[in-house]
């Protein structure tokens, strides 16, 4: 396994992460998911990612219970709050007392004294950025929190961010959580330049564009049966990605991976790796094997010849190339 510094700060993380959105809590099976987390700590993932409102905080519950077998020091833990848990005008957002009633909420679901990571899961407009970064603030100065971190902020977000948190003294934030894979590419124009001069690591999800760069689903086929794309609770983001267009570029991008010697999986998560501000790639899996097969692109370094053929299959998609 791989390990990098989750951005300025100096605590390193497996570049394979392994996420719950989705996933553990309701989807897959209790007996199953912990055979998942058995697998990734055995293959040297330290870095376990989950968020107080994934599965109504069944995934807090869940994976606190999963973890608890190992030593909390070997570990990195992040969870994030945002999304409303409750009806009524404090149920969500990121005011203090919303941050502060959710995180210690998060605690006792996690069973843990502490997180590694807290993360703003969006932007709230409607609170003041300083008593969002002072709450975050206050929970690391109390032990509760050992990083600060947020998720899908824009680069103007992240800017007033660190001038602020500079400003009032606060901790600054050393993460930002966004969607990124060959397939979608935002944060390459300014977000990743503005968190290169900041310390801002990436901690990237959808690596694999919720399935579909493993090359599981076929143009003019229906999806696999006990795929992703057919559960309703799991595939109401995937509308988009099962268009024939994209299919037909991602079989193309399968022959890519083979004279690669690597799986179109891990060809996916290696591309995403080879930015260095990335510090590590989410993963969902639900089954061990998936796991193993992911935790293989840690340390693949792609040619330049492959990663220019990636951008001339997916130029009609992306744009780039």
């Amino acid at each position: 396994m791989e390990y990098r510094r989750l951005g300025r700060a100096g605590v390193q993380v497996s570049t394979i992460a392994l996420g719950s959105w989705l996933t553990y809590g309701g989807a897959v099976p209790d007996e199953t998911a912990r055979d998942v987390v058995k697998t990734a700590y055995d293959l040297g993932i330290n870095f376990f990612d989950t968020a107080n409102g994934y599965s109504a905080g069944r995934a807090e519950e869940f994976l606190g219970h999963a973890l608890r077998d190992y030593p909390r020091d070997t570990y990195v833990l992040a969870t994030k709050v945002y999304f409303p848990t409750r009806p009524g005008p404090n149920g969500g957002g990121l005011s203090r007392k919303h941050i502060m009633d959710q995180a210690h909420k998060s605690l006792r679901r996690l069973g843990v004294e502490y997180v590694d990571l807290y993360q703003a899961h969006r932007y709230d407009p409607h609170t003041p950025l300083d008593e969002t970064l002072r709450a975050f603030d206050d929970l690391i100065r109390d032990g509760k929190v050992l990083y600060a971190g947020v998720s899908e902020w824009s680069a103007a977000q992240l800017t007033d961010a660190v001038a602020t948190a500079r400003e009032r003294n606060f901790d600054q934030i050393v993460s930002n959580q966004p969607v990124y894979n060959m397939l979608e590419r935002y944060i390459e124009s300014e977000v990743i330049p503005v968190c290169e001069h900041d310390g801002i690591g990436q901690v990237v999800f959808s690596p694999l564009a919720q399935g579909v760069l493993t090359g599981k689903y076929q143009p003019g086929r229906p999806p696999p049966a006990g795929s992703r794309a057919t559960d309703r609770n799991q595939n109401m983001f995937m509308g988009d990605l099962l268009q024939d267009r994209v299919l037909d570029a991602v079989a193309r991008l399968g022959d890519v991976a083979r004279e690669s010697g690597c799986t179109l999986a891990q060809m996916a998560l290696a591309w995403v790796l080879r930015q260095r501000n990335v510090s590590a790639a989410i993963i969902g899996a639900s089954r061990p094997e998936q796991v193993r097969e992911n935790a293989g692109a840690a340390g693949i370094q792609l040619t330049p010849a492959t990663l220019s053929e990636i951008d001339r299959i997916l130029a009609p998609l992306t744009g780039e190339g």
